[in-house]
């Protein structure tokens, strides 16, 4: 590897890693084994665990050991184990940020052996955007349990009682101007929720597409650093003013799981979040706006389709010893089948979606889905993570930048924001601290002539 891999503020040195090559796939049936699944809990993860007995009565020579936590402490958990080798997990949920690094980095198990000898797992049915950023040198690393872009969701109940009408392509600017209208803390409701929770998962997943699409950029074609450029300011400044005006309550401490909440309960009257959020905001068992919620596409100013691109999706660990056994639980997770199970079991609202083209032509999810389904779709398709911003750069990813260095540089930035969203810090000079964050990494690219 080119450089140490930062981590949640841990140094992994990579040259002192010592991988073995990649191994072919064995048999695929092995008895008596244990295989460790690391996993954010998320809900659409939740219900993958509660399924996951019949896995292991169709499976009796395989144990399944889940351990579960949120975003945050996940990621740092899954990079500090698989970086070094250390063994722990043999299944580890990862993203398209990590899986073609890691790949890269001899970290992660080749699939593609595995795949090829399973019947009927089909991986071109895998959404191409979604399989290509799985991938590395052709070869896939990880497979998709759910894909993702981001959308804008709102109350059409009080939009269609307000008599506005909701574009499929809202600015910025128009999403700001219902906000300040809907907004009436004393019916205990607020104009829109947006993450404010620390986290480059977190508050920057959104912000960096209000970046984007502002016109602003981390880094200008040679790796200077941008993150105090009119454009930037302009974005976050914007994005400060909107959650601290007229968003949730505690929007500093605020992340998916909070909105979730809240939107769902009916205390938010916007959500700008994951495409995948519909899983518990049309889930009748977590919310009470079902059926009442419109979707339109990610908000822009100069940019179009400045929607992020994500996957949550399951790679084995070079290190794991029990790739046979691991490969059985990840096909199983991620094959028509279980979209099919959780439909039929736990309801079709509740499919993890956007990670096979075959999940849209069901009839019962085309049936429960038509308000979002083909917009997550269209989304996911236009998400240009090759071509993020406006202006050129040097990196690609839409709500991340895919280098080593963002797990870290990306957490100190966001705790920057979330501090001026709390009132603590301006966000000039959250900017400021940022920017030298973002000198130091550009430098080091500079020096590499990169």
């Amino acid at each position: 590897m080119r450089r140490t891999f930062l981590a949640a503020g841990i140094c992994c040195a990579a040259t002192t890693l010592t991988l073995s090559g990649c191994a072919g796939a064995g048999s695929l049936g092995s008895s008596g084994d244990t295989v460790t699944i690391a996993m954010v809990s998320n809900p659409q993860m939740q219900d993958a665990i509660k399924l996951s007995e019949q896995f292991e009565a169709e499976n009796p020579g395989i144990d399944l050991k889940f351990v579960t936590l949120p975003e945050n402490e996940a990621r740092a958990k899954i990079t500090a184990s698989t970086a070094t080798g250390g063994g722990e997990f043999d299944v580890t949920m990862i993203s398209n940020y990590e899986t073609p690094q890691w790949a890269e980095n001899g970290w992660l198990t080749n699939l593609e052996p595995y795949i090829a000898q399973t019947e009927g797992y089909d991986q071109d049915d895998f959404i191409p955007s979604i399989k290509d950023a799985l991938s590395y040198q052709g070869d896939m690393y990880s497979v998709p349990f759910y894909g993702e872009s981001s959308f804008l969701m709102y109350r059409k109940d009080l939009f269609e009682q307000a008599g506005i009408t909701v574009p499929d392509n809202p600015t910025w600017e128009q999403v700001a101007g219902w906000a300040e209208q809907f907004d009436n803390p004393d019916n205990d409701m607020t104009g829109i929720c947006l993450r404010g929770k620390p986290g480059w998962g977190e508050v920057l997943a959104p912000l960096d597409t209000v970046i984007n699409t502002f016109g602003g950029r981390w880094f200008d074609e040679n790796w200077n650093a941008q993150l105090d450029s009119p454009e930037v300011k302009e974005a976050v400044q914007f994005y400060v003013d909107l959650v601290r005006e007229h968003g949730e309550p505690g929007p500093a401490t605020s992340g998916f799981s909070e909105c979730a909440t809240q939107f769902a309960q009916g205390h938010a009257a916007m959500w700008y979040d994951a495409t995948s959020a519909v899983n518990t905001v049309e889930s009748a068992e977590s919310s009470q706006v079902v059926g009442k919620v419109g979707y339109a596409k990610a908000p822009m100013k100069v940019k179009e389709n400045p929607g992020w691109l994500y996957t949550w999706s399951l790679g084995i660990p070079e290190s794991s010893d029990q790739k046979d056994a691991a490969w059985k639980f990840v096909s199983w997770m991620t094959n028509k089948q279980y979209i099919d199970k959780v439909g039929n079991d736990l309801g079709w609202e509740r499919v993890p979606p956007g990670s096979r083209n075959s999940t849209y032509q069901i009839p019962q999810y085309d049936e429960i889905s038509g308000a979002y389904g083909p917009i997550t779709l269209a989304s996911i398709n236009n998400a240009d993570s090759q071509h993020p911003t406006v202006q050129p750069v040097p990196y690609t990813g839409v709500q991340f930048l895919t280098i080593p260095e963002f797990q870290d540089l990306g957490t100190r930035v966001s705790q920057q924001i979330s501090a001026a969203i709390a009132g603590r810090t301006s966000v000039d000079d959250a900017l400021a601290q940022a920017q030298q964050y973002a000198e130091v990494v550009g430098k080091t690219y500079q020096e590499e002539g990169r």
